[in-house]
């Protein structure tokens, strides 16, 4: 159903949590930096986490692909999973405050070096990451050391709010690219005339096909290494973490992921991806639903479209 047809009732919710989220938001401004932040970290924990079903969501997650994790640690990420998300939303609407303090964190990691020679060589360079710690931050740093970046994001659901959210991504970085056929036209384009782009890639995709992430299928897109192979761009796993203060970071960039196909490329970084996670498990979104079409119909239409390639690569 378009939206231009959505009920009224539907509209009305719509706006509803437009309304509370963008009230939570401006009351949470009126707070010094230094506690706004952990104050809507315990916020989302401690309310809003368990009115919407995302710590319940987190547990279950938990359960499906880490069943042995001890309780007191599940319980322990139904609380610090939600209040990093929380931290993370509220940054994103302290731009000034936020831009000041990530761009000075560290930046290490070894595929610095590749970065740098792909930007004096003028090749595309594409910074693939997750839900995971603050990517954000992690974008703020690179723009800082001189890699000035457009974002691809996906437009929330609500119409309401998303011109809001839009505008205070916009605020950190520009150009933002939407999740559209527009979107990623105007994103090509800049790939190849020699820009950087941060792109997410850890969310369930409808269009993607089933790939291993905690040992479990989860739907995974492949146009970000399709898009690295075709602008023949430099790809790179990049983490904003946050430490242990709450409200700094550091951010780690790894060495490039070499270019062979779609398949293997996507799986490298849901595995690098994985890694990172265990070593920081409160620091990843587990409230996605990030393995609910890895089996099924739109699996098996992933796996056939991954048999069809393999045939093509093979001829």
């Amino acid at each position: 159903m378009s939206q231009s047809k959505d009920s009224f009732v539907t509209r009305a919710g719509e706006y509803m949590v437009n309304m509370v989220l963008r009230g939570l938001i401006g009351a949470a401004q009126l707070t010094p930096y230094r506690f706004r932040i952990p104050a809507m970290g315990w916020i989302t924990a401690h309310v809003i986490a368990p009115l919407a079903g995302y710590s319940r969501r987190v547990r279950e997650n938990l359960e499906l692909v880490l069943p042995d994790l001890p309780q007191s640690e599940v319980r322990a990420l139904m609380r610090s999973v939600p209040d990093n998300a929380g931290r993370g939303i509220i940054e994103l609407y302290s731009s000034r405050e936020f831009i000041e303090r990530a761009r000075h964190s560290p930046l290490i990691g070894p595929g610095l070096t590749a970065m740098h020679a792909a930007r004096a060589e003028g090749r595309p360079i594409i910074i693939v990451t997750g839900h995971f710690g603050s990517f954000n931050a992690g974008r703020m740093a690179l723009i800082e050391n001189g890699f000035k970046m457009g974002s691809f994001y996906r437009p929330l659901k609500n119409r309401y709010f998303n011109p809001h959210y839009a505008q205070a991504m916009g605020a950190l970085s520009e150009p933002l690219f939407a999740q559209s056929k527009r979107g990623m036209v105007q994103m090509v384009k800049h790939l190849k005339g020699g820009g950087v782009v941060a792109i997410l890639n850890d969310l369930n995709a409808h269009d993607g096909v089933p790939l291993q992430f905690f040992g479990k299928p989860a739907l995974t897109s492949l146009v970000t290494a399709e898009m690295a192979l075709r602008c023949n761009a430099l790809l790179v796993p990049c983490w904003g973490l946050r430490r242990e203060n709450g409200l700094d970071f550091e951010t780690i960039v790894e060495n490039p992921i070499e270019h062979s196909d779609p398949v293997t490329m996507t799986q490298d970084f849901n595995d690098r991806l994985e890694v990172m996670v265990r070593k920081h498990m409160d620091q990843w979104f587990w409230v996605h639903r990030r393995w609910k079409d890895g089996t099924g119909g739109m699996a098996d239409r992933g796996a056939a479209r991954v048999a069809a390639m393999q045939d093509r690569s093979s001829d």
